[in-house]
């Protein structure tokens, strides 16, 4: 069977790109499409893989980031021909699914997310902007959406990371798609009950993961908090953070393992569409405290493994943190690991090898 992989973007080293790595792993002959291609940011795990990045790459070798290449996203997944491979498995939060193949091809697609800019938070991404800057963006939305849902049509399966995207691709696909979990590396964790005090984030510093909520709370508190990423908040976060809160940057994934095995709980106090670390934090037999809402409902369980609050504000986090601490000597480190096993990588390989073949 001759198989390819598509990925939106391989720029950095995230949670969908672990997804492509396992696929990558599993069938290392698969070359990997994608729109554009960083290969010393992405090397320590695709080092041996064949790229093909799109006709895009010319202008991001130039400097241009991504989002002011929008409009060209769509076209460009639409060139490459697959005419000849037997299966074509994409990874997707926006684009990737409109790839087009022949008639003796299958198309599986991986959703990690319908794209969110067009359609959940259109009017949070263009908040500050002009009127008349607003109104530009919204007909290039327009088109973008109407893209979208065309080319929701070409995938022959549709595959969502989550019940949360599955709904969401109902929504506005208007299409059924199957749950399978992305994998997470469980056994590269030791559960000890053993921790160092300090309280953990490991995120990308961006706006929508929420992180002032944290900070906030615990600058109230005074509780230690070391935060793991980078990201574009970086100096924003760092200037309303106390002493008692630490920023290590970027961390490679033997430290980012050491450090979830050593903390006292982790905070996860953004929305996402599944969320790895906190099944990684599990793996270590470390509770979670999360917003609860989003992919990570259907993996912290409330009371065993972890708890939720329930509203995006410091007050409601610090309730949460109290209820955590509250039932800190009831959670069982052997219960929150066995959670984490049923995200395994190896039930995402047989789950996707049963679809596949």
């Amino acid at each position: 069977m001759k198989l390819a992989i598509a990925h939106e973007m391989l720029v950095k080293l995230g949670g969908a790109e672990r997804v492509i790595k396992t696929l990558s792993d599993q069938y290392p002959k698969a070359p990997i499409y994608t729109l554009f291609h960083d290969k010393k940011r992405t090397d320590d795990w695709f080092r041996d893989q064949k790229i093909h990045p799109s006709t895009l790459q010319k202008w991001y070798k130039l400097g241009i980031r991504p989002k002011y290449l929008l409009s060209g996203m769509g076209k460009a997944v639409e060139q490459w021909d697959f005419s000849h491979y037997d299966v074509v498995i994409s990874s997707s939060s926006a684009f990737m699914h409109g790839i087009k193949t022949g008639k003796n091809t299958k198309h599986i697609c991986y959703c990690h997310s319908p794209m969110r800019y067009a359609w959940d938070y259109v009017h949070e991404y263009t908040e500050n902007f002009s009127p008349f800057l607003k109104f530009l963006i919204a007909q290039k939305m327009n088109r973008i959406r109407q893209w979208d849902f065309l080319s929701a049509s070409r995938p022959d399966i549709l595959i969502a990371n989550s019940h949360h995207v599955k709904k969401r691709i109902q929504k506005y696909w208007r299409r059924d798609a199957e749950v399978i979990y992305p994998p997470v590396d469980v056994k590269r964790f030791t559960p000890t009950k053993h921790h160092e005090g300090y309280f953990l984030i490991v995120s990308a510093l961006s706006p929508f993961k929420r992180l002032d909520l944290a900070i906030r709370t615990f600058n109230k508190i005074n509780r230690k908090l070391i935060i793991i990423g980078e990201g574009s908040q970086k100096a924003y976060l760092k200037s309303i953070a106390k002493l008692n809160i630490e920023f290590l940057g970027y961390k490679d994934d033997h430290t980012i393992r050491d450090y979830l095995e050593n903390c006292r709980a982790l905070i996860f106090p953004g929305e996402e569409d599944f969320g790895i670390t906190p099944v990684e934090a599990m793996a270590a037999g470390k509770p979670v405290l999360a917003y609860g809402v989003g992919g990570v409902t259907e993996s912290v369980v409330s009371g065993v493994s972890g708890e939720f609050f329930t509203r995006p504000a410091p007050e409601s986090l610090e309730d949460g943190l109290a209820r955590l601490l509250a039932n800190e000597n009831r959670y069982d480190l052997h219960k929150i690991r066995s959670i984490a096993e049923d995200f395994d990588k190896e039930v995402f390989v047989k789950k996707m090898e049963k679809i596949i073949n």
